[in-house]
């Protein structure tokens, strides 16, 4: 009674978050999920606001300032009197006198940058251009997002169905443990095959708790990401791949170095570091202003009166150009200019080594997915055989013809064999995302309606 009581103890464990209210998850579900909460993405959005604040600060540097002030003064003269010479040469009496003034004052004005080197249209050029890199990288981090999001979501699914592998060998064992004790009673084989299957029989219930700790670990791995409840329940579901497409990515292998071209096409990230090392030769171009003459306007209007009804009875306007010229100071520019140069070699550096990266991971993007597709169709034959296998051992031993460890070892093939389909199976799927975004093929907008 005691052996049928811990099965269904160790299966109703197994299972118990199905009897609990679940909220179902999909993986488009996940990866919407994740392309709104993504804290990555969500600082990532903010920077882009500062980069558009940039541009607009750029083109600021074209136009004339204008400010306004106004002024307001008081002061008090006071004189003891005396005695003083007048301009005749006689000393006259002075009396004691106090007097104040008051003045209001008004000016409006500004100023207007005509030539700088070219400087205001460098910069211009290299905001406009780090604005387009800045949106191009949030894309790749969204393409990047999709792909981690679906191999959360794989390694889940991969691990539920090696719970409910672990489930059948659980079932298998305790059926195989009643039969040799069945055949122990009758005396047709020894007890030292009761406690060998025994044993057995401990280790799939220790495997199949060690299989759900496992699927425990890949859900929270994934509700963690998406920033949802750890506390919720969710049930997940195989999603329907596109089988012609995967097959599609398998031919196009012998065209390797034609889909090289294609991700560099694709790729953001790469795009995004080309306006990058745009935005940098900008940069030069900027500094290099500081070598030529600069070119200013300024214009003005002032008012002023003791009074302030009589503000605007005296005017005065102004106009005015200013030309001067940096000759020397202390080799800033110099320093400049060199800063420049060396941000915008290392921009290119940059490029090249992603280029590179590139071209790697599509080539072994594709022997992964190819390796992979093979060792589907390998595992798939081996559980086919590993279970027959199996039976063949168990029949025997039924027989009288085969010992107790041929029927193990068989068991123990069988379940690898099943172990290696489901790494297979969902390492073919993980493979096959991956290659996708080393394409730059994965489409993040049918996620964000």
């Amino acid at each position: 009674m005691k052996k049928y009581f811990s099965l269904f103890l160790i299966i109703v464990l197994s299972i118990s978050s199905s009897v609990i209210a679940q909220k179902k998850l999909t993986l488009e579900d996940a990866i919407s999920i994740a392309l709104q909460r993504n804290s990555t993405l969500a600082k990532s959005y903010n920077n882009l606001i500062g980069n558009e604040s940039d541009v607009k600060s750029a083109y600021g540097g074209f136009l004339p300032t204008f400010g306004v002030s106004g002024g307001w003064s008081w002061s008090k003269t006071q004189d003891a009197g005396g005695q003083q010479v007048n301009f005749l040469g006689d000393v006259v009496d002075v009396p004691e006198s106090s007097y104040d003034t008051r003045n209001y004052s008004l000016r409006a004005g500004g100023g207007i940058t005509l030539f700088n080197g070219l400087s205001n249209y460098a910069n211009l050029e290299s905001s406009k251009n780090d604005l387009e890199a800045a949106k191009y990288s949030l894309d790749r981090l969204k393409e990047d997002i999709i792909a981690q999001t679906s191999e959360y979501y794989y390694n889940i699914l991969a691990a539920q169905a090696l719970v409910e592998v672990r489930k059948e060998n659980l079932v298998y064992n305790q059926k195989f443990f009643e039969t040799v004790e069945a055949m122990n009673n009758l005396g047709s084989v020894p007890l030292a095959d009761v406690y060998n299957q025994k044993v057995q029989l401990g280790n799939a219930e220790l495997s199949l708790i060690e299989a759900q700790n496992m699927l425990d670990v890949a859900i929270n791995t994934l509700i963690t990401y998406l920033a949802l409840d750890v506390l919720e329940e969710y049930t997940f579901d195989m999603p329907s791949l596109e089988a012609q497409s995967s097959e599609q990515l398998l031919s196009d292998y012998k065209n390797l170095e034609e889909k090289v071209g294609q991700a560099l096409r694709e790729r953001k990230d790469y795009k995004a570091q080309m306006l990058t090392l745009a935005s940098r030769d900008s940069r030069i171009t900027s500094a290099m202003g500081g070598l030529f003459p600069s070119l200013s306007g300024d214009y003005g209007f002032s008012t002023s009166a003791t009074e302030p009804g009589k503000l605007f009875d005296r005017k005065v306007y102004s106009l005015g150009l200013t030309l001067s010229w940096n000759l020397f100071n202390g080799w800033n520019t110099e320093n400049a200019i060199q800063y420049a140069e060396i941000a915008a070699k290392n921009a290119e550096e940059d490029l090249l080594v992603l280029e590179r990266n590139i071209k790697v991971q599509v080539k072994q993007g594709y022997l992964n997915l190819i390796a992979a597709r093979k060792g589907l169709d390998v595992s798939r034959s081996n559980v086919e055989a590993a279970s027959e296998n199996r039976r063949i051992a168990q029949e025997r031993y039924n027989l009288g013809s085969a010992t107790i460890l041929d029927v193990l070892q068989s068991n123990r093939d069988y379940q690898e064999a099943q172990r290696g389909r489901i790494d297979a199976e969902f390492n073919y799927h993980i493979s096959r995302e991956r290659l996708l975004n080393y394409l730059g093929k994965l489409d993040f907008s049918k996620y964000e309606n």
